[in-house]
């Protein structure tokens, strides 16, 4: 009914409206076929973005060999190029995507086939210029990416029929075992008036259309900010309103989550069983793949996926800790409880990326110790003109062999060899990082570091992070869970970093978590604010105040504030600080200052058969690692091994049921590593007889134990 209306030039709102309807109807058999793909996957994925359409040269046969030679043996295509696959409105052109995808099924390389429609062509602009996204800087003009408006039925209705017609030319292919939704999907910001009036039925649902409960919900008495119909309701892009702003992003994230199922529903109108459908998430950007997303809901956008997939860049060189490919990893294999692909991550990349000797290894292995099925880079070769002519691939501009290619090959050979052992491993950590996308907002209009001077300093994921590396150096592996994920109770520790806003049920859920046995760790910044961003007007942090023993009614920023309990040190409090008041908590670290030396900075507390901590200010992460040891141990949780960074270790257990660990050396510096149990080296240099293992600089080496 959808595709007749469509056909006839229908371009009503009510098909976003239909097209949802399918969207949920599909999550079911999404669910069933999940297992089917990944189980389809035996072989793991070392692959890149390919564009035939950038090529410089006729040089396809000539790439398919020198693929086969690096032992790639997976490419994604098409997902850039509208504007060559539809040069003009209805006139459709697959002859790049049809030829790659002869080469590859020839040469026996599965293909990943990219919706096209991240990025508009110059028709569609020409002729509807509103599908560009009105945001709070006005109407965008066409020339870079992801600038159009997601809900527009326009857009749509065109991106519709370009995502059908190349399913009718590849979803049989036999190379093609997937399919990739958009990428990168974000809500760009979009906010004109379709997108402002869809939030005020979004409201009117929420508050059961009472104006009343939401004037009061969100204070908007303030700066007579009241409204009093809804035929009133404002342009939201000038709010200063943080509830209010705050909702509306939340309302914003929701159309990436409705967009997504909206491109899973057509496409899952033509996949093979066997053929999976993905996602490349990336996270929050600061020159590099950094923290939570703030545009986009991770957790509920994979649920119309059948296998999570990520985008994840970090920083190489003498700056590569592999955190962000650890914390990433985390985070994505979390969304699905399964494996997950590496849809983009780098192979040189911008300057400062240029991997030494030994890194892309390091790297590739890196990513399958947190889950992932495969890597595969963004992109196979560099190109020669516009926006990504120094972001470069596997080959540099004279298309040749090189350093990196040539690391490449040795990576491709191992994964060939070694995917019967590798592929498909699982992990159970018994310790979670809880994240909220709500919380992120929130902190952004109310900056952890706000004067009245302005709203800057750190934000949400600084805080994420520091709890996150933390863990990582010490090795102590984690889950990253929202606060909608099920089965928190299998955590022998849960962590809340500057956890801002959280309505009562997920409290109180907490609150039973930890009566039940279960250890509560928080930060400030914990429970400060209802769902709404309306802060809570009893004793901070709310109904957890019980649970932690403590509260606190005052904080600022320390200036000259040490703090006691610590082991070879003294630890300066950083940033910010709560003053905290025990109220049957014992008290594991004091303030040193003549002024607030009577208020705590860490305590403890046993609640019923559990133990909460609450961290009330950051410190030196050294001194956090200490004490997130200490925590830990109470829990019974230690790490695999006694080393931490730069020798990082991960584990899983394989399909054969075999106990891996992965030893990854991010220095220069050789290590030796004794192994208490016996074991056998799958990857690198070990003694077995000596009980020891040997990483030169930047090295890997994977071990695996008897069943």
């Amino acid at each position: 009914r959808l595709k007749k209306q469509m056909e006839e030039g229908t371009k009503s709102s009510l098909l976003i409206i239909t097209s949802r309807d399918i969207a949920h109807q599909v999550v079911k058999s999404m669910k069933e076929n999940r297992r089917r793909s990944v189980a389809f996957m035996k072989e793991l994925l070392y692959g890149a973005a390919y564009y035939d359409e950038y090529m410089p040269y006729e040089r396809l046969a000539k790439d398919v060999s020198m693929m086969q030679k690096a032992g790639i043996n997976t490419v994604r295509i098409a997902e850039s190029t509208w504007s060559t696959c539809e040069p003009q409105e209805g006139v459709f052109d697959f002859s790049h995507v049809i030829r790659v995808m002869d080469a590859m099924e020839k040469a026996g390389i599965n293909v990943i086939i990219g919706t096209p429609t991240y990025a508009v062509p110059t028709w569609m602009v020409e002729a509807y210029p509103d599908v560009l996204a009105e945001t709070v800087r006005g109407r965008g003009i066409y020339g870079t990416r992801q600038n159009m408006d997601i809900t527009h039925p326009v857009y749509r209705y065109h991106a519709e029929k370009v995502i059908r017609k190349l399913m009718e030319v590849s979803a049989h292919r036999k190379c093609v075992i997937g399919f990739q939704l958009d990428n990168e999907t974000k809500y760009y910001g979009t906010a004109g008036r379709n997108v402002q009036l869809g939030f005020v039925k979004y409201l009117r649902e929420k508050f059961h259309n009472d104006l009343d409960t939401m004037n009061h919900e969100f204070g908007l008495d303030y700066w007579s900010n009241r409204i009093n119909a809804w035929e009133d309701f404002p342009d939201v892009r000038g709010t200063i309103n943080g509830s209010l702003g705050a909702e509306f992003e939340k309302y914003q994230r929701s159309l990436v989550e409705e967009f997504l199922g909206w491109q899973a529903a057509i496409v899952s109108e033509y996949k093979r069983e066997d053929q999976f459908i993905t996602h490349n998430l990336d996270f929050e950007w600061r020159g590099y793949s950094y923290g939570v997303q703030p545009d986009v809901n991770h957790f509920k956008c994979a649920k119309h996926l059948t296998m999570a997939g990520t985008d994840i860049y970090h920083p190489t060189q003498d700056h590569l800790t592999g955190a962000e490919i650890a914390f990433g990893g985390d985070l994505i294999r979390c969304l699905k409880n399964d494996n997950y692909l590496v849809l983009e991550t780098e192979a040189q990349g911008y300057p400062g990326w240029t991997p030494y000797d030994g890194q892309l290894r390091l790297q590739a292995y890196s990513h399958l110790a947190s889950g992932a099925l495969g890597v595969m880079y963004w992109h196979w070769h560099s190109i020669h003109n516009s926006f990504e002519t120094y972001w470069k691939g596997l080959l540099s501009h004279d298309m040749e062999e090189n350093a990196v290619y040539r690391e490449a090959c040795i990576v491709g050979d191992e994964f060939k060899k070694l995917s019967p052992v590798l592929s498909g491993l699982k992990k159970d950590n018994k310790v979670a990082i809880m994240v909220s996308n709500e919380a992120l907002t929130a902190l952004k209009w109310f900056g952890i570091e706000a004067t009245a001077a302005g709203n800057s300093g750190i934000g949400y994921n600084d805080v994420v992070r520091r709890i996150y590396d933390a863990l990582y150096k010490i090795n102590i592996e984690c889950d990253i869970i929202w606060e909608e994920s099920e089965n928190i109770e299998k955590y022998q520790a849960i962590i809340l970093p500057a956890m801002y806003t959280a309505d009562e049920k997920v409290l109180t859920r907490l609150k039973d978590y930890t009566a039940q046995g279960g250890t509560l760790i928080a930060t400030f910044k914990t429970a400060f604010a209802n769902e709404n961003v309306k802060v809570y007007s009893d004793r901070q942090p709310h109904i957890l105040s019980e649970v932690f023993g403590m509260y606190y009614q005052q904080f600022t920023f320390p200036e000259k504030v040490t703090l006691t309990g610590f082991e070879g040190g003294e630890p300066e409090a950083e940033t910010f600080m709560e003053l905290l008041i025990p109220d049957g908590a014992e008290i594991i670290s004091a303030y040193q200052h003549p002024n607030w030396k009577k208020y705590a900075a860490v305590t403890h507390h046993t609640y019923e058969s559990g133990n909460a901590w609450y961290i009330g200010c950051m410190f030196e992460e050294c001194y956090l690692q200490q004490l997130l040891i200490k925590i830990l141990a109470k829990a019974s949780v230690n790490a695999a091994v006694p080393e931490k960074f730069p020798v990082i270790v991960r584990e899983g257990v394989n399909e054969q049921g075999e106990k891996l660990r992965f030893y990854l050396n991010y220095s220069w510096e050789e290590q030796r590593v004794e192994v208490a149990d016996d074991f056998e080296v799958v990857l690198g240099n070990g003694d077995s007889t000596k009980h020891e293992i040997y990483l030169s600089a930047w090295d890997v080496c994977i071990i695996k134990f008897e069943k």
